[in-house]
């Protein structure tokens, strides 16, 4: 007689917990609601994943692997301008789609920050855009502009941080079309 089929699966345990921390922010993230939201008991899910902690560490490795995969996506054209452009666009909507999954990349929990080959790979597509556009010697330091400006805007935008009225959608291209004009103007080129 074969065992009985698993009535869950890690795939559905992470995509049933990153439903309840966008729905209802990280406190609401137990295994008990968890289990409840893939169908089993609690012990079952422990056989999965150990902890809470486990589960967290699950989500964010979840939350990272969407947003390089969305990321590896919009810098397909081989225009670098093109590419950040969309990037940058991607961002911004992963952003508004998963506010609380992105928030938990940045939170003080061990759990949850995301390894450092899984951040390289995240900022891949960025850093190979902007090699295409300034050349390898500083295409690191225009990357790391780029990303600190999407990431401090919509940031910015997810806290309600603009009060002063106006078009967001405006402000966020004018940024980018800032930040490239930036970052391949002649400080790049003196440097490169």
């Amino acid at each position: 007689m074969s065992p009985a089929p698993a009535r869950t699966s890690n795939d559905a345990i992470v995509i049933a917990a990153r439903r309840i921390l966008e729905s209802g922010g990280l406190d609401s993230v137990t295994m008990r609601a968890v289990a409840e939201a893939v169908g089993v008991k609690g012990p079952s899910l422990y056989k999965r994943l150990p902890d809470r902690a486990a589960l967290i560490r699950a989500i964010s490795d979840s939350v990272v692997d969407d947003l390089s995969r969305t990321l590896s996506r919009a810098t397909e054209t081989g225009d670098p301008r093109s590419d950040l452009r969309a990037a940058a666009a991607s961002y911004r909507a992963f952003v508004r789609s998963n506010p609380n999954g992105y928030r938990l990349l940045f939170t003080d929990l061990a759990d949850a920050n995301p390894d450092a080959s899984s951040l390289a790979a995240l900022g891949a597509p960025v850093v190979d855009a902007m090699t295409r556009l300034v050349g390898p010697s500083a295409a690191l330091e225009a990357a790391r502009t780029f990303v600190s400006w999407a990431h401090g805007f919509t940031s910015m935008e997810l806290a309600g941080g603009f009060r002063l009225g106006g078009d967001l959608d405006a402000a966020y291209e004018f940024g980018i079309e800032s930040i490239l004009a930036g970052v391949s103007g002649p400080a790049t080129r003196a440097s490169g």
